[in-house]
């Protein structure tokens, strides 16, 4: 089945105060199997699934413009008991992004094509509780993305973001391949804080391909006063495109461990033993 949605001016969204529409929303859903799906042209989100238990996605085809805001391809919220499986997205925005409230997630097969990547967050929002545990991306490829797997979150926020591994990912041409943002503000005039959703037990596995050279391919930005503790890196292998020079990761405030050379050269990371 497709479905191909009316757009607003812009292509993004409708005039007037409220929101353009997810072309697919859930809520309150449970025992749910969306397969063989294709979206087109969603004014916003293209699938949301809200308080949702155990959902399968399963061979899903959603295009969007890359210019498009606010199209995330995949959302969830408050949802747990998911796999999302064997899907391509090509969009605007997040390619799968993973609201508070969801754990037990499980993201197999998956090719993103422009966009933000796959996201956690952000999280925190307005000094908000926030909490995302036991989240796997594996096997997936991420091409020409503003970031490949991203965490973010809001400075004040409290709660916890845990057990998070990324294995066996693809990166092409990616901008920002890796990154954990604790000073997530897309309005640049953000107050700092002291409180922050904690981030830990992260573990990045077999993480190879190429990034364009705008920014540091491995960036882990984290509170200061609540650092990201027990960050794991093996295998990753991330190289400038066009041949260009290499960029060196950074680090502020994460501790964690190197249990293979990477490159670049995570020397930045603190050690993952101080509690």
């Amino acid at each position: 089945m497709t479905i191909t949605t009316i757009q607003g001016p812009n292509g993004s969204t409708l005039p007037g105060p409220c929101d353009s529409p997810s072309a697919i929303r859930f809520v309150m859903c449970a025992t749910l199997k969306l397969q063989e799906l294709k979206i087109k042209d969603s004014p916003h989100f293209n699938v949301r699934f809200d308080r949702c238990v155990s959902v399968r996605i399963d061979s899903i085809f959603i295009s969007a413009p890359a210019s498009s805001p606010n199209t995330d391809g995949i959302h969830i919220e408050n949802t747990n008991d998911v796999q999302i499986h064997n899907s391509i997205i090509s969009n605007g925005d997040d390619c799968v992004s993973i609201g508070s409230g969801c754990y037990d997630v499980d993201i197999k097969n998956i090719t993103c094509v422009h966009g933000h990547g796959i996201s956690i967050g952000s999280l925190g929002n307005r000094n908000s509780w926030a909490w995302v545990s036991n989240i796997t991306v594996r096997d997936s490829t991420i091409t020409r993305t503003k970031n490949g797997v991203r965490i973010k979150t809001w400075q004040g926020g409290y709660g916890a973001v845990k057990h998070v591994k990324y294995e066996n990912i693809l990166m092409e041409n990616v901008r920002n391949p890796i990154i954990i943002d604790q000073f997530y503000c897309p309005r640049k005039r953000c107050s700092n804080q002291t409180s922050a959703v904690v981030v830990s037990n992260i573990e990045y596995k077999n993480i190879k391909g190429t990034y364009n050279v705008r920014s540091s391919p491995v960036h882990f930005g984290c509170s200061d006063s609540v650092p990201c503790r027990y960050i794991t890196l093996s295998e990753v292998e991330l190289f400038p495109v066009e041949g260009r020079a290499m960029l060196d990761a950074f680090c502020w405030n994460v501790y964690g461990e190197i249990e293979t050379i990477t490159i670049p050269p995570v020397y930045c990371l603190l050690d993952g033993r101080n509690d």
